[in-house]
């Protein structure tokens, strides 16, 4: 009897019918759609906690934290994008192992078992009766016939099929993309330290020039919070263009004044005081000044030096007088030494001259 192969097709045509591409495409789908859920989480974590949206112009701000403390016995505030300091959830798949097993069991098995039997029992039996007077027949026949065949035939069919598919995924904190590596960059420097009342700044406290020119004034305000707003900067009486970051003022020098001008901000108590400086009439006074100096010194010198030449005639004829007196002296001292010895000769020739 011939062995029955349908369950071995059945078998290979539902290996050949296994759909590989769903089974191992379908977890590659499903990693990188968890990729792709992984990135848009961070992307809505950064605009939901590091960034603000202006209702009005759909403009994107980040979001500043901002905290003071003391700095050279003064109280500073620092400002901070938030970003920079709160850790970004940017979590990718590094690693996919899929194992894929299928195990297919296909078998087949006839068995035919025929029992044929037959068995023939006959007997034959009679008897005969007749009368012909009032009619009497007996007649009596019996006949048995036995016949016996059994046919018994069994088929078994088996396949299973079993496949199992095991995934294993590993993710972790991935390293920043460059681009939002480079946005945290920008906002790490933009640090900054500020007033907690704003700054108020100018290019110099003293402008210095002739009547009639302008000296410019260059004021830039930032507020606490590290924005330029020059806009906000006043000078009483005087009329500022904004150029940029900074108010542009033209301050007139009058002559021969010192004229203060105070440079504030609206809003606030900030101030600075700034003067021009008239320098040509100044200088002016300086050199009449000088000149009047010299000429002091010159009428000082010159009396110091007539009184030295003085002092020095004074001295001289001093000098004169006692050498003359000294002459006098010693002339009087040869001459009074001279006497004594013409008198001494004279009572010399005196004394030889008396008689023995």
């Amino acid at each position: 009897m011939a062995i029955d192969t349908t369950p071995s097709q059945v078998a290979t045509n539902a290996l050949q019918a296994l759909p590989f591409g769903n089974i191992i495409g379908g977890p590659l789908k499903a990693c990188i759609e968890a990729q792709a859920m992984a990135a848009k989480t961070s992307w809505n974590f950064i605009q939901e906690v590091g960034l603000n949206t202006d209702p009005q112009t759909g403009e994107k701000k980040t979001v500043n934290v901002s905290f003071q403390f003391i700095k050279d016995g003064r109280v500073a505030q620092l400002n901070v994008p938030l970003l920079t300091i709160v850790p970004i959830p940017y979590i990718a798949i590094q690693t996919i192992d899929i194992n894929f097993k299928a195990n297919i069991n296909a078998s087949a098995s006839n068995s035919k078992v025929e029992n044929e039997s037959t068995s023939i029992d006959a007997g034959v039996a009679g008897s005969a009766s007749l009368n012909l007077g009032i009619f009497k027949v007996n007649a009596d026949f019996h006949a048995n016939y036995s016949s016996k065949k059994d046919s018994t035939a069994t088929q078994d069919s088996k396949y299973s099929v079993e496949y199992t598919m095991d995934v294993a995924v590993k993710a972790g904190q991935d390293s920043m993309p460059a681009g939002l590596a480079k946005v945290l960059e920008l906002l790490g420097n933009s640090l900054d330290v500020c007033d907690p009342s704003g700054t108020l700044e100018v290019n110099t406290l003293e402008f210095k020039g002739a009547p009639g020119d302008k000296a410019m004034l260059i004021a830039t305000y930032k507020n606490r919070d590290g924005l330029f707003e020059p806009a906000k900067i006043q000078v009483p009486g005087q009329t500022g263009t904004v150029d940029g970051d900074n108010m542009i003022f033209q301050l007139p020098i009058e002559e021969g004044k010192t004229t203060s001008y105070m440079v504030g901000v609206s809003g606030i108590s900030k101030k600075v005081i700034v003067k021009t400086i008239d320098t040509y009439t100044d200088q002016k006074n300086r050199e009449l000044a000088r000149i009047e100096r010299e000429q002091k010194d010159k009428e000082r010198l010159d009396g110091m030096q007539k009184e030295i030449a003085d002092r020095r005639q004074k001295l001289d004829e001093q000098h004169q007088q006692e050498l003359k007196e000294s002459q006098e002296r010693v002339r009087e001292l040869e001459k009074k030494q001279a006497q004594e010895e013409e008198e001494e000769k004279a009572k010399k020739e005196a004394a030889g001259n008396q008689p023995k």
